[in-house]
C-alpha cells in the first residue's frame, strides 16, 4: 500500500479531531485551565501525614552503647531498620527510595559519649518533606528513650547527653509542595489522557458518524492514531503548564534531566490515551465510558499511586493491586527526576513498564477497533 495515501487519510482524521477539540470548551478546560486549578489547590493547600519509617542503620562502632542505641531502633514500633555494612550502601538505597533515612552512629560514637558531646547522624530523604519531618521527630524520640533507661540505670555519671545532627536530603527547604507538585503531574496527565479519549470513539457511535467512517478507505489503526494525536499534544501543553508552575511558583527543583521528564511522560501519556481509546471502542454510550474511565484511571491514580500516601501504608493485597497501575511507575519516576535526579536504577525499570503497558493498550485497542469495524 503506498505511503502518500494512508498519510493524507491520517492528516484528514488528525484535521478533524483538532477542530472538534477547539470547538469543545471542555476538552480546554480540561487540558489548560484544570491543571492550573488542580496544581494552585494541592501546592497551596495540602499537607500529608506519613505511618511508618523504613531506616537503615549504620554502625561504625562495635562497642556496647552503640548496640544498645540500635536496638532501641529495632524494638521501637515506629521503625523497620535494616542494618547496612557501610554508609555509601545505605546512601545507594536511600536514592532508590528503599529506605528514608539513614541513621549512623560514627566509630567514635564510645569515646564522644564518655565526653559528653556524642552524636547520632541522621540522613532524611526529603522528597517528602512531612515524613521528613516525621522521621527526624521519631528519631530524636528513639534517641531519647534511649538517653533515659541509660540515667535510669545510672550510666550517664559524668555524661553528657546525646545530641542528633540531621539533614535533609533532596528537599532542603523541607517544604511538602516539593512532593505535591512532581505527583501532581499524574493526575493531569490521567485527566487529559484518560478521560477525554474515553469519549471519542463513544461520541461518534452516539452520533452516527462512524458509519460515514466504516464505508471510507480508512483503516482502524489510521482512526485510532488520527483521533490520538490531538489528545496527545493536548497532554504535552498540560505538562508544560504543570512543570511551568512547578519552576516559577514553587521553585520545586527539576534535578534530573529534562529529557528523561518529557520521555517519561510521554509514555504516560499513552498509556493513559490507550486506556481511555480501549474503554471509548467497547463502550457507545460518553456518560458510560466516562465514569468507567474516571474509575478504572482517575481515582487509583489519586489514592492508590504513592501521590497521597506512601503505599508501605496501606494492607499488601492492595500494594500488590497498586503494581498494576501504570500511575504508580509514573510517581515514581517523577519524584526521582524532579528531587533526586537521574537515578538510573529507578528510572529504567518505571520507564520499561510503563513502554510495555503502552504498547500492550495500542494493540487492545486496535484488536477492539478491528472487531467493530467489522
Amino acid at each position: 500500500m503506498s505511503l502518500g495515501p494512508k498519510l493524507r487519510r491520517i492528516r484528514a482524521l488528525v484535521r478533524k479531531e483538532t477542530y472538534q477539540v477547539l470547538r469543545d470548551p471542555s476538552s480546554i478546560a480540561i487540558g489548560i485551565v484544570l491543571p492550573l486549578i488542580l496544581i494552585l489547590l494541592f501546592g497551596y493547600g495540602l499537607s500529608l501525614d506519613v505511618k511508618h519509617v523504613p531506616v537503615a542503620l549504620v554502625i561504625d562502632d562495635p562497642s556496647a552503647d552503640a548496640s544498645a542505641l540500635a536496638g532501641a531502633f529495632e524494638l521501637s514500633p515506629y521503625f523497620q531498620p535494616r542494618r547496612i555494612r557501610s554508609l555509601a550502601a545505605a546512601r545507594q538505597l536511600l536514592l532508590e527510595q528503599k529506605v528514608d533515612g539513614i541513621v549512623q552512629l560514627q566509630s567514635d560514637f564510645s569515646r564522644r559519649l564518655a565526653a559528653g558531646q556524642a552524636q547520632v547522624q541522621l540522613l532524611v530523604h526529603g522528597g517528602d518533606a512531612n515524613r521528613a519531618r516525621i522521621i527526624e521527630s521519631y528519631v530524636q524520640g528513639a534517641v531519647g528513650i534511649w538517653s533515659a533507661h541509660r540515667a535510669a540505670e545510672g550510666q550517664d555519671v559524668g555524661t553528657g547527653p546525646v545530641t542528633l545532627s540531621a539533614r535533609v536530603w533532596f528537599n532542603e527547604a523541607n517544604n511538602s509542595t516539593y512532593f505535591l507538585v512532581p505527583g501532581l503531574i499524574v493526575l493531569v496527565m490521567t485527566l487529559i489522557g484518560g478521560l477525554l479519549t474515553s469519549m471519542v470513539m463513544a461520541r461518534e457511535w452516539e452520533r452516527g458518524t462512524l458509519e460515514a467512517l466504516l464505508v471510507t478507505p480508512v483503516r482502524s489503526d489510521e482512526i485510532l492514531f488520527g483521533k490520538t494525536l490531538p489528545y496527545f499534544l493536548l497532554g504535552m501543553l498540560g505538562l508544560g503548564v504543570c512543570v511551568f508552575a512547578a519552576e516559577v511558583l514553587f521553585q520545586v527543583p527539576l534535578r534530573g534531566s529534562l529529557w528523561v521528564l518529557l520521555g517519561a511522560s510521554m509514555l504516560y501519556v499513552l498509556v493513559a490515551l490507550g486506556i481511555g481509546l480501549l474503554i471509548s471502542s467497547w463502550v457507545k454510550n460518553q456518560l458510560i465510558a466516562s465514569q468507567l474511565t474516571m474509575l478504572v484511571t482517575f481515582m487509583p491514580a489519586f489514592m492508590l499511586s504513592g501521590f497521597l500516601f506512601d503505599l508501605r501504608s496501606v494492607p499488601l493485597a492492595v500494594q500488590v493491586i497498586t503494581y498494576l497501575l501504570p500511575a504508580r511507575y509514573y510517581v515514581a519516576l517523577l519524584q526521582s527526576v524532579f528531587l533526586a535526579g537521574n537515578v538510573w536504577s529507578v528510572i529504567v525499570p518505571n520507564t520499561l513498564v510503563l513502554a510495555l503497558m503502552a504498547a500492550a493498550l495500542a494493540l487492545s485497542s486496535r484488536a477492539v477497533m478491528t472487531k467493530r469495524l467489522l
